[in-house]
């Protein structure tokens, strides 16, 4: 994947969920939120800022990030969310179940991880952290601080990050009992739709769990310039001749391809498999 242009930054993350991986993760609250979707542009609490491609937006800032060895052989990754003062930010709104969602990609798109990780007492937080390669990635924050009137401010921070050559992590096995599918792609602008048939092997519909509240997690990533969309369904899926649909309301800003990564729970799975997209400039 190209630098992002618009900040002459080389687009980075990690993770190593590949495609069609799938794990036995159950943190999940079982709430469903009905009707909820966001995106960089859109949430619950204030409408979100930045897409990832920035390390500071709006006085807060992704800082402190390093990747420490452990002794079991698994990394931790550490970092902070600062405020315009410097100081670390400990104050957050919980969105969908979290207070702070972190994503890691590799630059060609080919390795991700969505992760939880656990903030300390003085704001830095960890996550355990291993990839399958060395290279460029990016590590990707999305998060509702409470600023000092009480509100809350909705933001997406990007850093790169550069992994040298060492003993690689363990790669998740390639995984095709579940495809998604895009049955509608979605025009630039605030009126964008995206729809998403899940299947089984045979082709089959699936019912479709909930993690993290929502009955999907959909992460995109322009092939360009990097820019993130975080996208969650309407409703519950509608089982149709084609499978299992999921809608979406997608306002995304800029036309290109995008690469996705759809989370699906399925017979207590978690899968994350990847999707191409292609987004047209709206008439």
């Amino acid at each position: 994947m190209k630098p992002a242009v618009r900040y002459a930054l080389p687009l980075a993350l990690a993770g190593a969920l590949l495609a069609g991986c799938s794990s036995g993760e159950s943190d999940d609250d079982g709430q469903v939120e009905a009707g909820h979707t966001h995106a960089p542009g859109q949430g619950h609490t204030s409408m979100a800022v930045g897409d990832g491609t920035r390390v500071s937006e709006v006085g807060y800032s992704l800082a402190g990030l390093q990747v420490r060895e452990q002794p079991d052989g698994i990394g931790e990754l550490r970092f902070r969310i600062d405020d315009y003062e410097g100081e670390p930010v400990t104050d957050y709104v919980e969105e969908l179940t979290k207070e702070l969602h972190l994503y890691v990609v590799n630059d060609d798109l080919t390795v991700f991880r969505h992760l939880h990780p656990t903030r300390d007492d003085d704001g830095s937080w960890t996550a355990p952290f291993d990839v399958p390669d060395a290279g460029g990635y990016r590590v990707v924050t999305e998060f509702i601080a409470v600023d000092e009137g009480g509100n809350g401010d909705h933001v997406v921070l990007g850093r790169p990050l550069a992994l040298p050559p060492g003993d690689p992590g363990d790669t998740a096995a390639d995984d095709r009992a579940v495809s998604v599918s895009v049955a509608e792609a979605p025009t630039t602008g605030p009126n964008g739709e995206l729809r998403l048939v899940v299947r089984d092997a045979a082709r089959r519909p699936v019912e479709l769990g909930t993690y993290l509240g929502a009955y999907a997690h959909v992460t995109g990533f322009h092939r360009e310039t990097g820019a993130m969309v975080h996208l969650h369904p309407l409703g519950p899926p509608e089982v149709t001749q084609a499978g299992s649909e999921l809608t979406f309301h997608a306002e995304i800003p800029d036309p290109g391809d995008y690469r996705l990564f759809a989370q699906v729970r399925v017979d207590g799975f978690l899968h994350t498999v990847p999707v191409e997209l292609t987004v047209e400039q709206s008439a």
